[in-house]
């Protein structure tokens, strides 16, 4: 399926992930500044007040801007959430361009942002939850694979999209391990319609959290980030240095209890998430370098794909 046409004008096809303690009007501002879809997690504000307030100053920054891209919010619509009617209201009345929803799909929340024409994302690591997301009625899903930062999911790219696409004809989005604007060209290739990268834009400028943090994220290589529930009660990746430094035995993890979202912020302010992606990080530009980058890279992948096959045209002839 074409993408959105409230998104056909991004200058590449992928969207900045909502990222838990991560994301914020900074670099969601700069990134749709660039011309790509920024997003943050509501939760990331301490109130629906300051939540509020941050749509707020990124609509005001993004006001008259040209070439500036949507942005989202991802919405945990989890039972765990008290926030979420509160955090909607506020949603539906500024009219949040895309909402990205996790841990559940609400029929009625898709209703709520369909109301003022607005877009609907849901995350899902299976086909099983892909099917719930469409009969809530959704118009896209993130293919969450493995390798992914935060809730990551363990299938193959190639097995989790054309499973999903075999039943969903709305958007998909890919998730899992994507760094570069070639590997957002290889997405597109199996099939996705965009590229849903948040371990990359951790390492930027913008991003809320600690310059250690990002550090440990550029430094560190595949083999650092383990999967595991015993964090925060969902299965998730993590930096192991991280976990070693919280005064945890990454190898002897003591098994977690049920989600819960304040223990969950709590967990995940010592153990840093981040996705197997970092093997291909190495630097931490500001976010408007890097989506200029991305872009760069991801046309000339295509262009060199279009090439290829014109060339092997011709050569058949």
């Amino acid at each position: 399926m074409p993408v959105p046409a409230a998104l056909t004008g991004l200058r590449a096809p992928i969207v900045a992930a909502p990222m838990f303690l991560t994301s914020g009007p900074d670099l969601v501002i700069e990134t749709c500044r660039s011309g790509l879809l920024g997003t943050f997690p509501a939760l990331n504000q301490r109130t629906t007040q300051g939540f509020a307030d941050w749509l707020a100053r990124i609509e005001g920054a993004l006001s008259g801007q040209p070439g500036a891209a949507p942005y989202g919010v991802n919405m945990i619509v989890h039972k765990s959430n008290p926030r979420l009617q509160a955090d909607m209201e506020v949603a539906v009345a500024h009219k949040v361009p895309v909402i990205i929803t996790s841990l559940g799909a609400v029929p009625e929340v898709v209703e709520a942002v369909h109301s003022y024409g607005g877009l609907v994302f849901h995350d899902v690591i299976n086909a099983r939850h892909a099917r719930k997301a469409a009969e809530a009625g959704v118009d896209g899903i993130v293919c969450v694979s493995a390798g992914a930062g935060g809730h990551g999911g363990t299938l193959s790219p190639f097995a989790i999209l054309p499973e999903i696409r075999s039943f969903f004809s709305g958007t998909l989005l890919l998730s899992g391990t994507i760094s570069t604007g070639a590997q957002v060209a290889a997405a597109r290739m199996m099939g996705a319609d965009l590229a849903y990268m948040g371990t990359r834009f951790l390492a930027t400028r913008e991003a809320m959290v600690t310059q250690e943090q990002k550090d440990m994220t550029v430094g560190a290589g595949a083999s650092d980030i383990l999967y595991t529930p015993a964090i925060s009660g969902v299965a998730a990746n993590f930096l192991r240095p991280s976990i070693a430094a919280a005064g945890l035995d990454p190898d002897n993890l003591v098994a977690h209890g049920a989600l819960d979202m304040e223990n969950e912020a709590k967990a995940w302010k010592t153990v840093w998430s981040a996705g197997q992606g970092v093997a291909a990080i190495d630097d931490c530009p500001p976010a408007a370098e890097l989506a200029d980058r991305l872009v760069r890279e991801y046309r000339a992948a295509m262009f060199g794909a279009a090439q290829d096959i014109f060339l092997a045209a011709e050569t058949a002839r």
